[in-house]
C-alpha cells in the first residue's frame, strides 16, 4: 500500500527557533517512517518581507542544515527548495484564478503582517496563502504538520482545493493539519508570537550561557510580583516551554511547586534549562558538522528539486488535464 504524503515548509529567514522546532519540525521528524514526506524551504514566501539577497544562499544553507540536524533524513524524505520547482507557482497563479479576494483578506496572519510591515503591504503577503496551498495540494499531501497559528492557513487550503473539484473535477486531498503537543510556544515576552523579526526567541544553535541571558529575564506570570507569592503556571509561558521540553517529573514538580511558592520563577527557569539543552546539545553539534560540507546540503537539495520535480509535473499533468489544456503540453 502506497505511503501517504506529508508536506511542510519552512521559510529560510534567519536561524531556527525553539518554536519553529517544537510546534511543526519535531511532529515532520516523526512522521518520516510512517508517510512519504516533503519537507521544503519556502523561500519565495520569505520574499515578501525586505531582505537582502546576498544573504539568501547563507539562509537556504542554514536552514536545510537546520532540518538535517534535527532530524530531517534526506534518504527518507525528499528536502527541497520551493523556488526549483516551477511548478508550485504555476500551481499558485492557476488557484488564484478561483479564490475570492475576500477569503485572503479574513487570513489572521495577513493582518498581522500588515502591522508588522505598514509601508510594505505588498500583493505577496495578501496572497501568501494561495501559493502556500499550491505547495501542500500540489504534492496531494495528506497531513500539513504545522503551529497553531497555521491551522487558518490550512482551512483556507482545504476551501481551495475543495473549489477546484467541484469546479473541474476531484483532484487534490483535503490536507489535515497534525498538532505537536505543545502548537505554540510565545516570545519571551509573553505576549507576541515566537518570532526572529521581534527579536524574541531562543535559536536552536545558542550556547547554553546565550539560552539562559534570553531565559533569566522572560516574562512569567506577571501577577506574581515576589517570590513568596503562589504563581499559575497556566497562564506563564515559561510553563509552556516546560510542557515541550521537560519530562512528566518535572512539570509535575514545577507546577504543584509553583503553585504553592514552593520555587521561584528562577528556579523553575533553571530547569527548563537543562531540559531544554538536554535536546538541543546534539542537535548543534550535528549543525557544526553540516556547516562544514556545503557541497553536501547543495547536494541534497539539488536531489531533493529532481524528487520533488517528478510529482510535481505529474499533478500538473492532471491539472492541465481538468483545465482542457493538456493536448498543448
Amino acid at each position: 500500500m502506497e505511503k501517504k504524503r506529508v508536506f511542510s515548509g519552512i521559510q529560510p529567514s534567519g536561524r531556527l527557533h525553539i518554536g519553529n522546532y517544537a510546534s511543526a519540525m519535531r511532529n515532520m521528524i516523526a512522521l518520516q517512517d510512517e508517510y512519504s514526506c516533503v519537507y521544503g524551504i519556502v523561500d519565495y514566501h520569505a520574499f515578501t518581507i525586505k531582505f537582502e539577497p546576498k544573504e539568501m544562499d547563507d539562509r537556504v544553507f542554514n536552514c536545510a542544515v537546520d532540518y538535517i540536524a534535527a532530524g530531517i533524513n534526506p534518504q527518507k524524505s525528499i528536502l527541497m527548495l520551493q523556488s526549483t520547482v516551477s511548478e508550485h507557482t504555476e500551481l499558485a497563479w492557476i488557484l488564484n484564478t478561483i479564490t475570492p479576494i475576500s477569503w485572503l483578506e479574513r487570513v489572521p496572519t495577513f493582518k498581522e503582517k500588515k502591522e508588522q510591515n505598514p509601508h510594505n503591504v505588498n500583493m505577496g503577503l495578501l496572497d501568501y496563502p494561495v501559493l502556500m496551498a499550491a505547495d501542500i495540494i500540489i504534492y496531494k499531501a495528506a497531513v500539513v504538520p504545522v503551529g497553531d497559528d497555521q491551522v487558518p492557513h490550512l482551512e483556507l487550503t482545504r476551501e481551495i482545493a475543495r473549489r477546484f473539484n467541484s469546479l473541474f473535477g476531484e483532484t487534490f486531498p483535503e490536507p489535515k493539519e497534525q498538532l505537536a503537543r505543545v502548537s505554540r510556544i510565545l516570545g519571551l515576552d509573553g505576549v507576541n508570537k515566537m518570532s526572529k523579526s521581534l527579536d524574541n526567541c531562543i535559536y536552536l544553535d545558542e550556547t547554553k550561557e546565550e539560552i539562559w541571558k534570553k531565559l533569566s529575564t522572560a516574562v512569567t506570570d506577571t501577577d506574581r510580583k515576589r517570590r513568596s507569592d503562589p504563581g499559575n503556571p497556566d497562564v506563564c509561558n515559561i510553563f509552556t516551554m516546560h510542557k515541550a521540553f521537560s519530562p512528566k517529573k518535572d512539570i509535575d514538580h514545577c507546577t504543584r511547586e509553583c503553585r504553592k511558592a514552593g520555587i521561584g520563577c528562577l528556579d523553575c527557569k533553571k530547569i527548563l534549562l537543562d531540559n531544554m539543552f538536554t535536546e538541543l546539545e546534539p542537535i548543534q553539534k550535528k549543525q557544526k558538522e553540516l556547516r562544514k560540507k556545503r557541497e553536501y546540503i547543495y547536494d541534497v537539495l539539488h536531489d531533493g528539486k529532481k524528487r520533488a520535480k517528478k510529482i510535481a509535473v505529474e499533478t500538473m499533468d492532471e491539472v492541465y488535464e481538468k483545465l482542457g489544456i493538456k493536448v498543448f503540453h
